[in-house]
């Protein structure tokens, strides 16, 4: 852990308003950008983005260094508090329900090149797929993509293990190929 961290986090267990605006300063706009891409509607996720915030400042003492950065707990918490705004509001959610094993018999070489190189259509296209696809593998695509994050950072986020964020990740990217194609046609 930094020595920032270690400050902000001293900062956070006695109340500090200061230590509360570094921390929206340094993790506000990557929390607010994982949330938006869950929940997708700005004003639900400015309330769940509130709700992370509030829940990490009053739950700061529970952070363990040990076993997550801080970025990491905080986008668990992010998380799931997106997933389960979206299941208490009963949102209603677009699903491209699987067609039997047809997802699974698409290859990785025809997936990639369904992805293509990112150029804009390319990237308008899977933006529009992604809400086709339930709130939990949209999380997984978008961590993994967008935010980069490792396996392993997605397992620890998600409270899984790497192997299985593997698999959900490429049986996702089919599901998301699969979208492609029916919004090219």
């Amino acid at each position: 852990m930094t020595e920032t961290e270690t400050n902000l986090i001293a900062g956070l267990l006695k109340k500090s308003p200061k230590a509360q605006q570094q921390m929206l300063d340094l993790y506000g706009r990557d929390v607010f950008a994982q949330v938006v891409r869950i929940v997708s509607v700005i004003e639900n996720a400015e309330e769940v983005y509130q709700d992370v915030f509030i829940k990490v400042f009053n739950n700061i003492n529970r952070y363990n260094a040990e076993k997550s950065s801080l970025k990491t707990w905080i986008s668990r918490i992010a998380y799931n508090e997106s997933i389960s705004f979206l299941r208490h509001k009963g949102m209603p959610v677009i699903y491209f329900e699987d067609q039997g094993d047809k997802a699974e018999a698409l290859s990785d070489t025809e997936v990639d090149e369904t992805f293509g190189h990112a150029n804009q259509e390319t990237v308008q296209l899977i933006r529009s797929a992604l809400k086709y696809l339930p709130p939990d593998e949209r999380a997984v695509i978008t961590m993994f993509y967008y935010d980069e994050l490792s396996l392993k950072e997605i397992a620890d986020i998600t409270e899984s293990i790497p192997s299985t964020i593997a698999s959900k990740l490429s049986r996702t990217r089919k599901k998301l190929c699969r979208i492609i194609k029916m919004l090219q046609s």
